[in-house]
């Protein structure tokens, strides 16, 4: 379970990286629709490292773990909310919500964290 957690974690990471440096492709001009974009690459890939933490020292770390887990929640929320309303296509939105609940599903697990 811990490989998975970091699968997935490392997902995450990579996921926000490509959201952000894909920026310059979407927006032809530095705007607030570019910022707001960028800054959501930049969320993800601060979900991912503290994804990371949680599986290192979240069995030693309530608040680690709490925030992780708490994360993850809104994360998958919020992705959810801004794929519908952005120009997600299905795919994409099922491939990042389902990310997103995967790893949320995967940090409540016990089995997930350092001991």
């Amino acid at each position: 379970m811990r490989r998975l957690y970091l699968i997935l974690a490392l997902l995450v990471v990579a996921l926000g990286l490509f959201h952000t440096v894909s920026t310059a492709r979407f927006f032809d001009e530095l705007n607030s629709r570019a910022v707001w974009f960028a800054g959501g690459g930049l969320l993800l890939v601060l979900a991912g490292i503290l994804n990371l933490l949680n599986r290192a020292y979240g069995a030693r770390a309530a608040g680690v773990r709490w925030a992780a887990v708490s994360t993850n929640l809104v994360m998958t929320g919020f992705a959810a909310l801004a794929g519908a309303a952005g120009a997600a296509s299905g795919a994409q939105l099922a491939g990042i919500v389902g990310l997103m609940a995967t790893t949320a599903l995967v940090s409540v697990l016990p089995q997930s964290v350092s001991g």
